[in-house]
């Protein structure tokens, strides 16, 4: 727990005496218990933490321009490229499309991983779009009813004009969507095409002040926001 950063030893075990820790769904009311920290299930307070020292969480500022994957054939930024100097294999949690920047996550925790992008725990992400026009003050509702693309119904979960001028908008969009390119389609459907778009939240994880082409850790608190969102 104290590897985990949870606090010092001696703060670990008042956590432990005081019932807050729980393996594998049992309270644990001794010291010194030893679990597998590759299959533990550690949690304080009831929120899940990481154990296994070798499993890494991280968030990634992606700017407009970089491929969204670990290496490229033809030449292109990647996003790999940003980790280059890191040995071990890192899955991207899902992707963005070239041109979209924003909050990209990695790990190599490959479960978790699997989850997020799984459409069946619908965890949210969060957009901001600089579109062209002026938006009506009917569109929001009729997004979040639902419009028809080509493949198939689609609505967003939140919308919000942010700002209006000189005959550009800046909106926000919240999904749990994974389609290819569906905020762009989204706009371009009701007639207002997106100019530059940035993905600003997935789930508890927001992008906060990140430079692009920063890479930053999840805190604890992230992580332990992760694995409740999907169950783990």
């Amino acid at each position: 727990m104290a590897a985990a950063g949870i606090g010092s030893r001696r703060k670990c075990e008042e956590l432990i005496a005081d019932g807050r820790v729980e393996v594998d769904g049992r309270i644990v009311d001794r010291m010194g218990v030893r679990v597998d920290p590759d299959t533990a299930v550690v949690r304080v307070d009831g929120a899940r933490i990481n154990v296994a020292p070798d499993n890494i969480y991280l968030a990634l500022n992606k700017p407009a321009g970089v491929v969204t994957t670990m290496s490229d054939d033809r030449g292109r930024a990647c996003i790999g490229d940003f980790f280059s100097d890191r040995k071990e294999r890192l899955f991207h949690v899902g992707r963005l499309d070239t041109d979209t920047e924003g909050l990209l996550l990695l790990t190599n925790d490959g479960e978790l991983s699997n989850r997020l992008t799984h459409p069946s725990w619908g965890i949210e992400k969060v957009y901001l779009c600089q579109v062209q026009g002026t938006i009506p003050k009917d569109v929001g509702r009729t997004l979040m009813a639902g419009i028809e693309l080509e493949d198939g119904p689609v609505a967003v979960d939140h919308f919000a004009v942010v700002q209006q001028a000189e005959g550009r908008s800046l909106v926000e969009i919240t999904l749990h969507e994974g389609r290819n390119r569906i905020v762009r389609r989204i706009m371009e459907a009701i007639g207002h095409p997106v100019n530059r778009l940035v993905r600003t939240q997935v789930g508890e994880v927001r992008l906060g002040d990140m430079r692009p082409g920063a890479v930053r850790p999840l805190t604890r608190a992230e992580v332990a926001a992760l694995y409740e969102s999907v169950g783990l």
